[in-house]
């Protein structure tokens, strides 16, 4: 056995590095490989804004998918979500509410919808996968059918200054919104008794049932901030659009789910954290911007974004094997 002790050390050892380093360390490898291509263009403080721009709203949707996914949960109509909130923040404008009732209304429709998913998939004993699947489709759909099959633009509001670029040397609200998120979020799950339940309900559903765990209550109300940070991330949108389209961030459910996953999380749950998340946010954006800067088509970054959805389930199978081995 005791031959066994140094191999078994080092890949616990192993494997913790690589949780919380591992996401980091490949956010500047990647940042050094478009410095070295496109050094003029992409080292620079207005790019470095742009790219903390559009990380804010894969940011604060993958904050939520955070902790569905450490309770061993999925969900993939994150985008759909995130559509149906401009809709209703563009309608609501439209009929003379005020941009902050519109901003709330938004975002408790998102928190309905996660509602829907939570009780289906708890209630009905239904697959994740499954019923999160089916609502990506149905509120596209109900997206599509709110706003008449075409993009609704309200008068510009204040909820446009969320998303907007300042002088130098400044960040956009959204940039600073996402982070005071990111702070409640981990002190959710590292200080509270609902934290800590979310961590027990992925690890071992079972074990925590047997130890007086609410598992459905847990759940449900996972899906349900989840989806309000959907919302909350459909406010930004909105802003960066300055208006409700029900086409916007198809396929985007995708890029949060693999932000989660390169920060450290586990697809099989009981595994992830805030900072890690934030990261691989990051790095989803970084990619997309330095193809950018690099010219290549559109059809190049979507393959690179797909091969890099690919490495993240690889990492996480190698993470749990190298768990399983210590």
């Amino acid at each position: 056995m005791k031959p066994e002790e140094p191999r078994t050390t080092f890949s616990l050892t192993l494997g913790r590095w690589t949780a919380a380093a591992g996401p980091l360390v490949g956010l500047i490898l990647v940042c050094v490989l478009f410095a070295a291509l496109r050094f003029e263009t992409f080292v620079t403080w207005d790019n470095a804004a742009i790219i903390l721009q559009q990380t804010a709203v894969i940011g604060i949707a993958s904050l939520g998918m955070t902790l569905v996914i450490i309770s061993g949960g999925i969900d993939l109509s994150v985008g759909s979500i995130i559509a149906v909130g401009t809709v209703v923040i563009a309608l609501c404008l439209t009929a003379g509410w005020s941009p902050g009732m519109a901003a709330l209304a938004g975002i408790g429709a998102s928190a309905l919808c996660g509602a829907v998913s939570g009780v289906l998939i708890t209630r009905l004993r239904l697959l994740p996968f499954v019923v999160t699947l089916g609502m990506m489709g149905a509120l596209r759909g109900a997206a599509k059918g709110m706003a008449g099959e075409q993009p609704i633009y309200p008068d510009e509001t204040w909820l446009s200054a969320f998303m907007r670029l300042g002088d130098a040397g400044s960040l956009p609200l959204g940039v600073w919104l996402m982070l005071v998120l990111a702070v409640a979020v981990a002190i959710l799950l590292r200080q509270t008794r609902f934290g800590r339940h979310v961590y027990a309900v992925g690890s071992n559903e079972l074990t925590a049932r047997l130890c007086g765990v609410p598992v459905e209550r847990v759940k449900v109300l996972v899906y349900i901030i989840g989806a309000a940070f959907a919302g909350i991330a459909s406010v930004l949108q909105f802003g960066y659009l300055t208006g409700g389209d029900p086409t916007t961030a198809v396929g985007l459910e995708l890029n949060i789910i693999a932000a989660v996953v390169i920060g450290g999380a586990s697809l099989n749950g009981g595994q992830g954290g805030v900072l890690g998340t934030l990261v691989g946010a990051v790095i989803m954006s970084v990619v997309a911007n330095g193809c950018t800067k690099l010219g290549l088509a559109n059809w190049v970054q979507e393959i690179v974004t797909g091969v890099i959805i690919v490495a993240a389930v690889l990492l996480d199978s190698l993470r749990r094997r190298t768990g399983r081995e210590g």
